[in-house]
């Protein structure tokens, strides 16, 4: 039963694969599937009961923030209260009492007041899985209409490398091996296959410049928060040619959420 949900008489198995990329999140239940198999892992972190009221704190990218913000929180907080279910064979009975949903990226600043005090601007920029997120912040305040948003995430890099390594070498590496090459850790693997990781992982990286240069942003004049789970990609592959100004990287990859649980916080304790 590792890992298995139980919902309305039917099992799904959890992290097994990886999933495809949907420009709209409501429009089947994976996500919301997902996230009753996130409440119960959290609150098993945390020796809570099973039996529980909560708030839930959850993020949608930078560019689409305005427009998806309603339908999302509607597709998470529904009418079904209380939500039962079974985790693992562990039954659950959640009580959904609120959902607070944020901007992605920025809200990991939140913890992080540090690299914004006293900078005029800053560019935030969130590599994601599936996207890139660019905003500029001016005297710490989010600014609108530099929001931008490409679907140049390191699932896509991931993606092109595993191509090119099986068109040159006929090897199947995995996403995994291609992530600890990238990263600089441990790997056992084929001298060609690495090769070619790194190769296309760097052109990869001056990929995202060019892309945040043609968006009109200049990573040589403003310092930059970088964020998200390709931080430490760009950190290893970026050229001291390429001139970034300042950058700072945040490579904690649960940045965002314990940015959300802070400003949730915040929010009930009000």
């Amino acid at each position: 039963m590792q890992n298995v949900l139980q919902y309305q008489g039917k099992y799904y198995v959890c992290g097994s694969t990886r999933q495809s990329l949907l420009k709209d999140k409501t429009m089947n239940d994976t996500y919301y599937l997902l996230t009753m198999a996130a409440i119960a892992k959290e609150l098993k972190y945390r020796k809570a009961s099973a039996k529980e009221r909560i708030v839930l704190a959850a993020g949608l990218p930078l560019a689409g923030f305005g427009r998806e913000k309603q339908r999302f929180g509607d597709y998470l907080l529904r009418k079904e209260q209380p939500l039962c279910f079974r985790y693992e064979n562990s039954a659950y009975e959640i009580y959904i009492e609120d959902v607070k949903l944020f901007p992605q990226g920025y809200c990991a600043l939140a913890l992080h007041p540090e690299y914004l005090k006293e900078e005029p601007s800053v560019l935030l920029l969130d590599i994601g899985g599936w996207t890139i997120d660019l905003m500029r912040l001016d005297n710490a305040v989010p600014n609108a209409t530099t929001c931008r948003s490409f679907e140049l995430g390191v699932i896509r890099c991931m993606d092109e490398i595993m191509e090119q390594v099986r068109r040159n070498t006929g090897l199947s590496v995995t996403e995994i091996q291609i992530e600890r090459v990238l990263n600089g850790q441990a790997c056992s693997m084929n001298p060609a296959a690495r090769d070619i990781i790194l190769q296309y992982g760097s052109g990869y990286i001056q990929r995202i410049l060019s892309a945040v240069t043609e968006a009109g942003f200049d990573l040589k004049a403003i310092p930059a928060v970088i964020m998200g789970g390709g931080a430490s990609i760009l950190k290893r592959h970026v050229r001291p040619q390429d001139g970034l100004f300042r950058p700072v990287y945040l490579e904690d990859v649960h940045a965002n959420a314990s940015g959300f649980e802070r400003l949730a916080g915040q929010m009930s304790s009000r």
